[in-house]
């Protein structure tokens, strides 16, 4: 069964400035989420509005899962430096 992806509206904004080529990447790892939003590089982040962080080259998709209602919101999408959380 499928998950349903929500993403806020800051977070569609940051993902239509990314550079194309990474944009690519990080809307394939947004499919492969709707199958399993716990596959691939995902880690639990502690002291974070954002539950979980996935991991797609450089760039981070902060997000929280609702496991009863099977949804994903995506709430933000960085850069990875060593300042991002």
């Amino acid at each position: 069964m499928k998950w349903t992806i929500h993403i806020v509206k800051q977070a569609g904004k940051t993902l239509w400035r990314i550079p194309q080529k990474d944009r690519g990447y990080i809307l394939h790892a947004l499919q492969e989420m709707e199958r399993d939003p716990f596959g691939g590089d995902v880690e639990w982040l502690k002291d974070q509005p954002a539950t979980f962080r996935r991991r797609v080259g450089n760039w981070r998709i902060l997000f929280d899962a609702a496991a009863k209602n099977r949804v994903i919101i995506i709430l933000d999408i960085k850069r990875r430096v060593s300042k991002t959380y």
